[in-house]
């Protein structure tokens, strides 16, 4: 839409209570385009396609249906709705596109409504920054299934996202994900029967705490892969609770997730400088936290490139509270394993290591340093072909420097 038909627009809109003028939090001339609940679909999709910066669109309460995924280019935009139980989106009669929504501008914001049932992935916010995600839910309606889409919330090569206060239910991959970006924060969020409730994979500095990860398949994980153009490190995890991720694997075979056994709590895979405190995990039936190199993560096979670190290194676990876990392990090997050093009865120890690491990096620096009260962490000796499983502590009991908090603007903290 140019500029002149806008204008002449825009009265009309009004009239029709489509639109209005308004000031946005920022203090920019904007756009209230409240859309009525008559013709949801053709005016969000009219909308999402003409907005201009300091847009701000709302939506109406109600359940409203889409054949075709959602795309906004546009910056300054922010979508608000009546709720997340009051707005939702469903995709379950998509036809066209993949993506339930697809956002490629920045300072975006979207608060307060559901997407369900998308074909893909539900909101997937790519190559942005400045982003916003507060009190959206994604959801799978008919629980876990291999066919559901892959990402639940997905912002993927951002800077600066905060994703606070949502729901991400059902997702084949991950509920919420954070991929190859910088500067994050991911508090106060409900991630249930996805694959990987939270996943953090590829990322600069991220802040990870408040959520409730539970009845996933793996609680918190905090992945590096390779082949990708960033190298993450620099995670904390903490204040979660992160319970009973017990549910079965449904991931697509193939995928990177499609190996996470069962029954973990939070997993950490060929990561550099993660932190991890003052979490409660408990009644995860493989481990309550699992450690491992790329080399036991059961892709080693692929072809990885020539800069890749495969070691998780510089990793500080201390002061978590652990509950009963690891009497049922996930994997068959894994359960041989319990079996083999603690009886038919006995379970595993709270933290698992595939013993893998880089024989020229052993000084203190990179070390896997516990400091959890009497929680101990059983050695696999992957390296060996578990000739030697054992629990020495001694290598572990040391301390790194704490990572410093992750900060983001205060207008992007604000909750409103």
């Amino acid at each position: 839409m140019t500029s002149i038909m806008r204008t002449l627009l825009l009265p009309i809109l009004v009239i029709l209570g489509l639109a209005a003028c308004s000031e946005t939090d920022d203090g920019q001339s904007g756009n209230v385009l409240s859309i009525q609940p008559d013709n949801v679909e053709q005016d969000l999709q009219l909308y999402l396609l003409e907005a201009e910066p300091g847009d701000i669109i709302e939506l109406p309460a109600g359940t409203f249906r889409f054949e075709r995924g959602l795309t906004l280019n546009v910056d300054n935009i922010t979508l608000r709705d009546a709720g997340m139980q009051q707005t939702v989106l469903s995709f379950a009669d998509q036809v066209s596109g993949a993506d339930g929504l697809l956002v490629t501008g920045s300072h975006f914001t979207i608060e307060d409504l559901a997407i369900e049932d998308t074909p893909g992935d539900a909101l997937k916010v790519r190559g942005g920054e400045y982003i916003a995600i507060r009190r959206v839910r994604t959801e799978w309606t008919g629980g876990p299934d291999t066919e559901n889409g892959a990402y639940g919330i997905y912002p993927v090569q951002t800077r600066h996202t905060l994703v606070e206060d949502s729901v991400a239910i059902g997702a084949s991959d991950a509920g919420i994900y954070i991929g190859q970006s910088e500067n994050v924060i991911v508090r106060n969020n409900r991630a249930e029967f996805n694959v990987a409730g939270i996943e953090i994979e590829n990322t600069v500095g991220a802040d990870v705490y408040g959520n409730i990860a539970a009845n996933n398949t793996g609680g918190i994980l905090v992945f590096n892969m390779p082949n990708l153009p960033v190298e993450g490190h620099s995670t904390r995890v903490y204040n979660n609770q992160i319970m009973m991720n017990n549910t079965r694997n449904f991931a697509p075979v193939g995928t990177a997730v499609s190996s996470v056994p069962s029954g973990s709590g939070i997993l950490i895979n060929s990561n550099d400088r993660v932190e991890i405190f003052d979490n409660d995990i408990a009644g995860n039936y493989t481990s309550n936290i699992l450690i491992s190199s790329y080399y036991s993560a059961g892709y080693a096979d692929r072809e990885t490139a020539e800069v890749f670190d495969p070691y998780p290194e510089t990793i500080y676990i201390y002061n978590n509270r652990f509950g009963p876990a690891g009497q049922m392990p996930g994997l068959p090997e894994l359960n041989q394993l319990r079996i083999a050093l603690f009886g038919e009865t006995g379970r595993l120890p709270d933290l698992i290591w595939d013993g893998i690491s880089h024989p020229e990096r052993q000084s203190p620096e990179y070390a896997i340093c516990i400091d959890d009260g009497d929680a101990v962490m059983l050695n696999m000796d992957a390296a060996n072909d578990n000739a030697n499983p054992h629990l020495d502590m001694s290598a572990h009991q040391c301390h790194h420097e704490k990572l410093p908090p992750i900060e983001l603007p205060a207008e992007l903290m604000a909750n409103r």
